[in-house]
């Protein structure tokens, strides 16, 4: 399965979605990607056979953000009128972090080099995040004079704290694959040709488990952010006799009693 902006390859339970834009170092703001994350996004959603996703970008680039050439022409949502530009990123880059929060698979991030300003945003939407140690990350909007537009200033404290999201937004400054790994936003680095392997072995670890239990887990983390213990507690209650109801919950329990690998059927 293919389309001209997203290339997706399916193993099993697992698909890997790569930006397939390497001459211009994976740029997300063009209309096509965003149409064709949006439109797997939605795909996914429906179908439970898909258990886990990795994504990653084609050549040697995760993803350079925003277009900049269409920035120096003014193609929107870069320029026009203010209210024009305004509803272009609405409607247009904003639909992706929309997208991803709504999204109830977990996703694996595997940045294969740099991610920069939208590109390092695209990879704080992701669940896990796996760099290659040539990759580097840059929340570098200030850079060209303009903001986070695509919600890095709600992802990125998120990820590595206050005092270390202001830093990087408000330098603009690189921080390297080590220094990723040190601050949180990265779980491990890998040589490069190590990437894709480890990052398709990690989602294979969360493929194996029961995919309704793996997608109301992750909900109840995409919540969290957002609430207090007691409504979290609150969600989890009613969330979790959906799972008591689940043929893959009883099968786990009897596969854990006869001590034997179970077999998951998403059912």
């Amino acid at each position: 399965m293919t389309s001209e902006a997203v290339l997706i390859d399916r193993d099993g339970f697992t698909e890997t979605w790569t930006v397939n834009r390497p001459e211009q170092r994976n740029p997300v703001s063009d209309s096509d990607v965003v149409d064709a994350l949006v439109a797997h996004v939605d795909r996914v959603n429906r179908d439970h056979d898909v258990r886990a996703i990795v994504l990653t970008g084609a050549g040697s680039a995760f993803s350079a953000g925003g277009n900049v050439k269409d920035m120096a022409k003014g193609v929107p949502p870069f320029g026009g009128p203010p209210h024009l530009s305004r509803e272009g990123y609405r409607h247009g880059i904003q639909r992706i972090p929309r997208a991803f929060a709504a999204l109830d698979v977990p996703v694996v991030a595997a940045v294969n080099g740099p991610a920069i300003g939208a590109g390092c945003d695209l990879a704080l939407m992701c669940d896990l995040r796996i760099a290659s140690s040539d990759a580097f990350f840059a929340e570098s909007f200030v850079k060209l004079g303009i903001i986070p537009g695509d919600g890095g200033a709600w992802l990125l404290p998120r990820a590595v704290g206050a005092a270390r999201a202001a830093e990087m937004a408000l330098t603009g400054d690189r921080v390297d694959a080590a220094t990723a790994l040190e601050w949180g936003l990265v779980s491990r680095v890998v040589a490069p040709e190590e990437l894709l392997p480890t990052a398709r072995a990690l989602a294979a670890r969360i493929a194996v488990n029961p995919p309704h239990a793996v997608r109301g887990a992750k909900r109840l983390l995409r919540e969290a952010q957002h609430q207090g213990l007691d409504s979290n507690l609150e969600l989890a209650a009613a969330m979790q006799p959906l799972m008591h109801a689940t043929r893959d919950h009883a099968e786990a329990v009897s596969a854990m009693l006869e001590r034997r690998a179970p077999e998951f059927t998403g059912t």
